[in-house]
C-alpha cells in the first residue's frame, strides 16, 4: 500500500483528536487500520415471507396496521407499545419498547416497515426499527461494526465512508495475479469496498471469499516460514541408526503393529535421519499404541550410539511409563532409568554419574530432567508426553540438554485437523487414527440424577467382582472453586458413607499438595482404595487396568473432548468398561453432546464435532490456546479453504521465484513485517 495510506487516522474527514484518540482504543490508528476494520455482521433489510424465517432471527416485514396501538408505562420512563400488523398471511403482534413516540404516526391502515427479532410461538416481533409509509431504506445491508467507548456503529459508518472516498483508490494488491486467476478471487480493492458497502447478499459472499483466503495464507505463510526458519537454522545430528536391530526389536513385541503405527513409525524415523532436527507432534487416541511408537524410536536412536530421554507431568505416570519400557527394552540390552524428584542422596548421585558417563541409555522423569545438575553424555531423542502440560522454557531447557536433539511432542488429546494445522503449524503432524485389535470398546451410557441408586448398585457389582471404579465431579469457573470443591468433598462423603465398611473411598482434587495427590493415586493403583473421587486432576495418563467404571457428575459442565479423555481413564485392561455420565443438559447443545458420546469411541471424530458445537477458542480452554485471531476467515467453517490455503503457502515457501520474483514482492514484505525472517535470509 501507498504510503498515504499509512496516515494518522486524523487525516480522514470527520476524525479529529478526541474521535482519534477513541479510534486508538479499537487499534485503530492509521488510514489503513479504519479501512481494514471489517464487519463481523450485517443487518439484511430485505423484506422476508414469515413463513421462512426461524424462530428468535431477525426479520424486516411491511405489512398494515390493524388496531389502535396500545401504549402502557412500567418503572421510570419506560414504556410498551403493541399493535397488531396484517403481513401477507399473517396478522402479527408487533411490540416496541420505548418508543412512545410512534403512537401517533401508527393509524389503522398505515403501511409500515418493521424490523426486529420474530418469536414464532408468541407469532409476535419485538421491533427496534420502524419506517412509516413512503419511508425507505436506501441499502439492504447494513455492516455491522465492533465499537468500543464513545465510537457508535453509525459514526465509525461514516468515517470509513470518507475514509474511501480519499484513499480508496491507493488500496493495493497484496495476492500474486496467479493466485488471485487461479481462485478467481476478486482484486483487494473491489473486495474491501464490498466488506464495507455490499449491495447484495453475492458481494458479501465474495468479498469475504477474497479475505477468507487472504487471511489464511498470509497466517500460513508465517507459519511455513518459521519452520524453513526453525529447520534451517537447527541442523540436526543425521541418526544413522541400525535398521535390522529395530526391526528385530519390533519383533520381539508381544502384538503386531497396526497400519497406522507402521505409518507413524516410519514417519518419524526419516525425520531422525534427516540433516534437519525433527519438531513433530504425535497424536493418537487413548490406547491406540503411542507408547509402542516412542519405544521403537527410542530404540533406534540407541543403536545410533544416542541417549533417550521421557518428560511426563507427573510421577506416577513416570513410573507406569518406566515399568512399560523397561519390560520392552530391557531385555534387548536397554539400560533404562527413572529421575523424580523422590530419588535422593546416593542413589541420585550415582544415577547422574552413569547418565553423564553414558551408561544410562533412556532416562524417564518429570521435570526434575531440567534440573542443571542433570546432564546426559549424548542426548539425541526428546520425547514430551503430554506436551501442553509443559510450558515453553521447560521443553527448551530440556532440548539444550543435548546437542540439537531430534524431538517429539506426544499427546493424547486428539485434535482436529483443522486446529493441529493452525495451533501447530510449524511442527510436522504425525497420527495414530488407528486402535489396536482386540481391544473393548467402553459402552457409554447416559443417565439423569434421579437414577443414581441404580448406578450406585451397578457401580457395587463391579466392586464385588474386584474392580473399581472412578467418580468425576468438575471443578467449576475460578469464582466457583470454592463450591465445586465442596462439591468433590460432599459426593466423597456420600459414598464414603453409602460404602461403609465394604470398600475404600480415595479422594483427589487440586487443592492437595502434590505428595498428597501421588500417595492416593497410589493407592488407587495397589486398589487400597477401591473408589476414586476426584475433579479432572486424574485426567491425564494414570493406568490403572482394573479401573472398570467411570462416573461423571454433571457430564453437561466438560466438552466432549474432555469427556473422552476422562472415559480413557477407564478401557486399559482386557475386562469390559462402563461410563455413566450423569447430566440434566437444559440446552440443545448439552442434549446433544451426551448423545454423541454415547454413540462413538472415536477420539478424533468427538474431537471435530467439539470443534463445532463450542468453537475453537473453548477447545484448548482461552488461556492457553495460541490460536490466531482471524478478523473474516473461521476455521470451523472454511476448513477446506485453510487445507488449501497451507499447500499454496508450504510451496510458495519452498519455491525459489518467492524469495526474488517482484509478483511477491507484497508477500515478503508482509513477512519481514512479522519478523520471521529479515531480507535475503531464506533463500
Amino acid at each position: 500500500m501507498t504510503s498515504a495510506i499509512f496516515e494518522p487516522i486524523t487525516a480522514v474527514k470527520g476524525i479529529g483528536s478526541e474521535t482519534a484518540a477513541a479510534l486508538g482504543e479499537m487499534e485503530i490508528h492509521t488510514v489503513k487500520n479504519l479501512l481494514e476494520h471489517l464487519p463481523y455482521r450485517y443487518e439484511d433489510y430485505r423484506l422476508r415471507d414469515l413463513e421462512t424465517v426461524e424462530h428468535d432471527e431477525r426479520v424486516t416485514v411491511e405489512g398494515k396496521v390493524h388496531t389502535i396501538p396500545t401504549l402502557g408505562y412500567f418503572g421510570k420512563k419506560k414504556s410498551r407499545l403493541t399493535i397488531k400488523l396484517l403481513t401477507g398471511r399473517y396478522l402479527i403482534n408487533v411490540i416496541f419498547f420505548n418508543q412512545p413516540y410512534l403512537k401517533p404516526k401508527l393509524a389503522i391502515g398505515e403501511s409500515i416497515t418493521v424490523t426486529g427479532k420474530w418469536d414464532r410461538h408468541r407469532q409476535t416481533i419485538t421491533g427496534s426499527e420502524c419506517l412509516i409509509g413512503t419511508q425507505s431504506r436506501e441499502k439492504e445491508f447494513e455492516p455491522v461494526y465492533s465499537v468500543k467507548g464513545s465510537i457508535t456503529v453509525k459514526g465509525l459508518r461514516r468515517f470509513i465512508s470518507n475514509a474511501f472516498t480519499q484513499y480508496g483508490s491507493m488500496i493495493e494488491e497484496n495476492l500474486p495475479p496467479q493466485l488471485l486467476a487461479t481462485y478467481k478471487l476478486m482484486p483487494r480493492n473491489d473486495a474491501l469496498r464490498m466488506m464495507h458497502f455490499p449491495l447484495s447478499a453475492d458481494d458479501i459472499k465474495k468479498a469475504r471469499r477474497r479475505f477468507v483466503y487472504e487471511e489464511f495464507l498470509l497466517f500460513q505463510l508465517k507459519m511455513q516460514a518459521l519452520r524453513k526458519v526453525q529447520r534451517e537454522q537447527s541442523k540436526g545430528i543425521g541418526q544413522e541408526f541400525d535398521i535390522k536391530s529395530v526391526e528385530a526389536f519390533i519383533e520381539t513385541l508381544p502384538f503386531p503393529l497396526t497400519h497406522a503405527q507402521i505409518r507413524v513409525v516410519d514417519e518419524i524415523l526419516n525425520d531422525m535421519k534427516s540433516p534437519y532436527r525433527m519438531n513433530r507432534l504425535l497424536q493418537g487416541d487413548v490406547g491406540s499404541g503411542k507408547t509402542v511408537v516412542a519405544a521403537i524410536c527410542l530404540k533406534a536412536a540407541i543403536t545410533a550410539g544416542f541417549q533417550g530421554a521421557l518428560m511426563v507431568p507427573t510421577e506416577i505416570l513416570a513410573e507406569q511409563h518406566t515399568q512399560s519400557l523397561k519390560a520392552m527394552l530391557e531385555p534387548t540390552g536397554v539400560k533404562v532409568a527413572l529421575l523424580t524428584s523422590s530419588v535422593k542422596g546416593k542413589k541420585r548421585r550415582e544415577l547422574l554419574h552413569m547418565l553423564e558417563s553414558g551408561e544410562i541409555d533412556l532416562l524417564i522423569g518429570t521435570h526434575a530432567l531440567i534440573q542443571d545438575e542433570v546432564n546426559f553424555r549424548n542426548l539425541g531423542l526428546v520425547i514430551t508426553d503430554e506436551q501442553h502440560r509443559f510450558g515453553v522454557e521447560q521443553r527448551r531447557i530440556l532440548r539444550e540438554k543435548g546437542a540439537n536433539p531430534d524431538v517429539l511432542f506426544m499427546t493424547a488429546t486428539p485434535i482436529p485437523r483443522t486446529l493441529a494445522i493452525t495451533v501447530f503449524g510449524e511442527m510436522d503432524v504425525s497420527t495414530i487414527d488407528e486402535m489396536p485389535a482386540g481391544r473393548k470398546a467402553i459402552e457409554t451410557y447416559w443417565a439423569k440424577h434421579q437414577m443414581l441408586d441404580r448406578i450406585l448398585s451397578f457401580v457395587e457389582k463391579e466392586l464385588k467382582n474386584g474392580r473399581q471404579a472412578y467418580v468425576i465431579c468438575p471443578l467449576i469457573e475460578e469464582s466457583e472453586k470454592l463450591d465445586s470443591l465442596q462439591n468433590v468433598l460432599d459426593v466423597h462423603a456420600m459414598l464414603t458413607q453409602y460404602f461403609t465398611n465394604r470398600y475404600q473411598v480415595g479422594l483427589m482434587h487440586g487443592r492437595l499438595p502434590a505428595d498428597e495427590k501421588e500417595e492416593v493415586m497410589q493407592q488407587f493403583s495397589e486398589n487400597v482404595a477401591q473408589i476414586l473421587v476426584s475433579t479432572t486432576v486424574v485426567e491425564v495418563g494414570v493406568n490403572v487396568p482394573n479401573a472398570t467404571v467411570m462416573v461423571i457428575y454433571d457430564a453437561e459442565r466438560f466438552g466432549l473432548s474432555q469427556l473422552h479423555q476422562l472415559r480413557g481413564r477407564v478401557g486399559r485392561g482386557s475386562d469390559q468398561s462402563f461410563c455413566i455420565l450423569l447430566a440434566d443438559p437444559k440446552t440443545e447443545v448439552g442434549k446433544e453432546r451426551m448423545k454423541i458420546m454415547t454413540e462413538t469411541n472415536d477420539g478424533f471424530v468427538l474431537s471435530e464435532k467439539d470443534l463445532e458445537l463450542r468453537g475453537p477458542g473453548d477447545f484448548f480452554g482461552k488461556k492457553q490456546s495460541g490460536l490466531p485471531e482471524f478478523k473474516v476467515a473461521d476455521m470451523v467453517h472454511d476448513y477446506r479453504t485453510l487445507e488449501v490455503a497451507r499447500e499454496d503457502a508450504a510451496k510458495l515457501i519452498a519455491s525459489r521465484s518467492f524469495w526474488h520474483s517482484q509478483e511477491y514482492a507484497p508477500l515478503r514484505s508482509y513477512l519481514e513485517g512479522t519478523g520471521v525472517f529479515t531480507g535475503e535470509k531464506l533463500d
